[in-house]
């Protein structure tokens, strides 16, 4: 193992490949603040200028990218509550009303803070447990996958502040919101009205700019005149987190730490169930979660590592198996197969250099983020201190390109304009966007699984419960479920008994 370390030092400090991870990093960062140019659409663009690279300068600074748009990422969902990707969409949910209170650089500085930490912990697991973690995600079939997002969609009821019955049924809308488009199986277009843009179903992004974007444009429209963002004023030392804060995180990170390195192996999971599990396990754990919704950090501080720790752990199927978890790992492997190296169990062996060296350069680019990003947070929080008046037509042009930029298609700025005045009707009668939000990411994905396993099983729903792991994420969700039932029976209010007047007898 240190001799291991010790050549991926030596790979990743050759001044050539630093130069390509700083590029990537850099890059990274900047398109990451855009709001709906993900690391998608940035390694698309970049892919091409890597052909004439060595392989691990281009897989160095495509993986500088990578999590490069990650960290950059929750910059705009803070201050802004705009969300680039799903996986900061939950960041909107505290990160943005403690911009709102005068404390988003201290929120900015936390979530790079805990996305640092994130990285580490996922460096750490990859390192002594690759073979191990492979193992584990080999046990995962359409049973287990089922289970396992049928259990987070119940976590994600929780992500209300209010009732967990509205909780449930944004859900159920975000279900609905998945369903539309071509049918994975049959190839059957469903609720598309004739619409062939929505064979495609909705965007992701659009859906998550619309109810978090667009619903805070409108939420707002009150302060169009010299009001601000802000609710209170920037203090000198806004940058700097509280007394005991960081020592407050430290459980918060590495809870949301352990639960991304853990779903960031399985294919399709990823940094979005990783964040939106970690927020609802945070809540939970809480001793406060009244404050959850209205600027708790540990609300920023736990989806932020859980995000970054899933961003690293998602190499080891990609690297070790060939199996990319999504679009983005898929165009890290056709990178790799360009230059003629065939992911699997060999990679390690034939290609140690370039492993071991991606490996230090996730430490060494996310050090060099945040050297980079920590003077520049003041920076960004001035934007709250702007007009209103000039912040909100800026939001919607950014909304409006982001949108457009992901499948260059005028329809989806309509969809966001419809998703975001259905969001702000929502919000309105109290439900939480995300909740919503979840569902609609989850749903397509649970029902493949849940048809699958029961094609294998030739229509026994019980095989749900036989197996291992599916059971347990089975005893799990219904006992969430009977505990929610359980505080909701506690918690009626009882009715006061009329005493009868004994003169009208």
């Amino acid at each position: 193992m240190i001799d291991n370390l010790i050549l991926g030092f030596q790979t990743a400090f050759s001044l050539h490949n630093l130069m390509y991870a700083f590029v990537g990093v850099v890059l990274g960062n900047l398109i990451g603040v855009l709001p709906g140019i993900g690391a998608l659409a940035a390694i698309s663009m970049l892919l091409p200028i890597t052909y004439g690279l060595d392989p691990t300068g281009a897989l160095l600074m495509l993986a500088g990218l990578y999590y490069g748009t990650s960290f950059g990422g929750a910059t705009t969902s803070i201050l802004l509550n705009l969300p680039g990707t799903a996986s900061h969409a939950v960041v909107c949910v505290d990160g943005n009303p403690l911009a709102r209170q005068g404390r988003g650089g201290q929120a900015i500085f936390m979530a790079m803070f805990a996305s640092f930490l994130g990285v580490c912990v996922g460096i750490v697991l990859m390192m002594f447990f690759s073979p191990m973690l492979v193992d584990v995600a080999f046990l995962f079939g359409p049973t287990e996958y089922f289970a396992l997002m049928l259990m987070g969609l119940l976590a994600a009821s929780t992500l209300t502040s209010g009732s967990p019955l509205k909780g449930i049924a944004s859900v159920v809308v975000g279900l609905i919101f998945g369903v539309v488009g071509t049918d994975v199986n049959s190839g059957v277009a469903r609720f598309d009205f004739g619409i062939p843009e929505l064979q495609d179903g909705i965007a992701l992004v659009a859906l998550a700019m619309g109810l978090f974007g667009i619903t805070d444009v409108l939420a707002n429209a009150a302060n169009l005149g010299e009001g601000t963002l802000l609710t209170k004023g920037i203090g000198g030392q806004s940058v700097r987190p509280g007394k005991g804060e960081i020592r407050k995180a430290m459980p918060s990170i590495a809870r949301g730490s352990v639960i991304g390195s853990a779903l960031g192996i399985l294919p399709g999971a990823g940094g979005t169930m990783a964040s939106f599990m970690s927020y609802a396990t945070e809540k939970k754990a809480s001793r406060t979660p009244e404050l959850f919704g209205r600027g708790a950090m540990e609300g920023v501080s736990g989806p932020e590592s859980a995000n970054s720790s899933a961003a690293i752990t998602a190499f080891i199927p990609t690297l070790t198996l060939g199996i990319p978890g999504d679009a983005v790992m898929a165009l890290m492997l056709g990178a790799l197969m360009i230059h003629n190296i065939t992911p699997g169990p060999q990679l390690m062996v034939e290609y140690p250099a370039m492993f071991w060296g991606l490996l230090v350069s996730f430490w060494l680019g996310n050090l060099m983020l945040m050297v980079l990003n920590i003077p520049l947070i003041g920076m960004w929080v001035k934007l709250l201190s702007v007009p209103y008046r000039l912040i909100y037509p800026t939001v919607l042009f950014l909304i409006a390109i982001g949108v457009y930029s992901t499948n260059n298609n005028v329809f989806d700025v309509g969809v966001v304009l419809f998703v975001g005045v259905f969001g702000y009707l929502s919000a309105s009668l109290g439900f939480q966007p995300a909740p919503l939000l979840m569902g609609f990411i989850l749903g397509p994905m649970m029902e493949e699984n849940f048809r699958r396993a029961l094609l294998l099983s030739r229509g026994d729903a019980f095989i749900f419960f036989e197996r291992p792991l599916s059971g347990s994420f089975m005893a799990i969700t219904i006992l969430m479920l009977t505990t929610v039932a359980y505080k909701r029976l506690r918690n009626r209010p009882k009715p006061i008994a009329v005493q009868e007047d004994p003169a009208s007898v």
